[in-house]
């Protein structure tokens, strides 16, 4: 998971300060929202609908602000109808990307979206071109500092978790799709200090890239990440630790 797990590294230093701009606030909004829409607004009956809002509740957001998003998803309140969309695309080196996004308007992210790939030296792809190339799974990151590994498996296997692996600071938890919430609320009960849980795309295999390629993946990771309309990137890059912390 090293490419993955190093852009997402990088994000959680990024959101600090996309909080202060309302950006992080905007895409959880649209997830609980979305959540809430598909599956009701229980959060102890909907686990997609339980992460979203932990998630807008680590990063601090008002209780009325995720009351609002889930009256809003269910009905309850006026709101804006946001469809889900994944892109595939290819970026610089020959690397895979997936692009989920939450539009209001398909044509125009579209275009959008496919603008800025190709500004970066990227292109749009086909349905099927690379998501073959990911396995969605659940995943769940906690902190390194303070946790004993050996038990952390323990608890994983015990929960019905896949596998535990240590990337830089974190140690990431892989979980089947469907046992994400029962391994998290396990992990929690276990008082293992969770930061996130949620279902990704895991990529397969990596392709290395460095370079001006390197770069100019990164910028495009990074101008697809402030797009309003998009919620995750996902990517096969291996990158250097030196190239990652200079983005």
């Amino acid at each position: 998971m090293s490419g993955h797990s190093k852009w997402a590294s990088i994000r959680r230093k990024k959101e600090k300060i996309d909080s202060a701009r309302g950006r992080v606030f905007s895409r959880l909004i649209k997830e609980i929202s979305v959540a809430a829409r598909l599956g009701g607004g229980d959060e102890m009956g909907n686990p997609r609908l339980r992460s979203a809002i932990e998630a807008a509740k680590a990063a601090n957001m008002p209780a009325a602000n995720i009351e609002r998003a889930i009256k809003k998803g269910t009905g309850e309140l006026p709101g804006i109808s946001y469809e889900e969309v994944t892109y595939e695309a290819y970026g610089p080196g020959g690397t895979a990307l997936l692009i989920d996004v939450m539009t209001d308007n398909r044509n125009r992210t579209l275009n959008e979206v496919r603008h800025i790939i190709a500004k970066y030296g990227g292109n749009m792809g086909e349905a099927g071109s690379v998501g073959w190339m990911f396995k969605r799974l659940g995943l769940i990151s906690i902190p390194a500092s303070g946790t004993d590994e050996d038990s952390l498996i323990l608890s994983v296997i015990e929960a019905g978790g896949d596998d535990v692996k240590l990337e830089d600071d974190y140690f990431q938890v892989t979980t089947p799709p469907e046992a994400l919430g029962e391994v998290r609320t396990a992990l929690v009960d276990a008082e293992f200090a969770v930061e996130s849980a949620a279902l990704a795309q895991i990529p397969q295999t990596y392709i290395p890239v460095d370079g001006t390629k390197a770069r100019q993946l990164l910028k495009l990771l990074e101008a697809l990440e402030e797009h309003d309309d998009v919620q995750d990137v996902w990517s096969n890059f291996d990158i250097t630790d030196e190239l990652l912390q200079n983005a």
